[in-house]
């Protein structure tokens, strides 16, 4: 009886790993599991999506950001973007916090892999469910697209915050 309860635990374990499992974004870029221990770069609020952000960054992001490097960013630096639509906080009316997940971006700098994209990778994950964006790999050029008005800071809207 033990044996069949561990059995039957295992294998809820591994299925429900298996549904946990994001899948990449249609240009093969992977969903990036460990980017909730990367560091803030930024914050930012778009006004036309009425969203707020914050921008956190790889380590090799971020030490490109401290040292003042990012123009251009280097190979390998990943920023990802966490969008939420606004709300009010339920316990400080005047406070706007997180509310539902917009979506969750990525920017991977490989000049050899993305070059007809700036040498960017993008990716794009919607909802909480973390659904990819596009339906097939030509998604990005609609990235890149936008991204052509930051061409004279690499493709990159986000300026690291300054910290004192």
């Amino acid at each position: 009886m033990q044996k069949a309860k561990a059995a039957f635990a295992a294998t809820v374990f591994l299925a429900s790993g298996a549904l946990a499992q994001t899948p990449p974004a249609p240009n093969g870029i992977a969903f990036p599991k460990d980017y909730k221990d990367w560091k803030v770069l930024a914050v930012s609020q778009r006004a036309d999506s009425n969203t707020m952000r914050v921008i956190v960054g790889n380590d090799v992001a971020v030490a490109a950001a401290r040292a003042g490097k990012t123009n251009p960013w280097p190979e390998g630096a990943v920023l990802g973007k966490v969008v939420w639509k606004p709300a009010k906080d339920p316990l400080w009316a005047p406070a706007t916090v997180p509310g539902d997940v917009v979506h969750i971006e990525f920017m991977e700098k490989n000049s050899k892999r993305f070059a007809m994209t700036g040498n960017w990778g993008y990716s794009r994950w919607r909802g909480a469910k973390l659904e990819p964006h596009g339906k097939d790999a030509g998604f990005a050029q609609e990235c890149a697209g936008c991204h052509n008005a930051a061409q004279s800071q690499d493709f990159v809207f986000t300026r690291p915050a300054a910290l004192p």
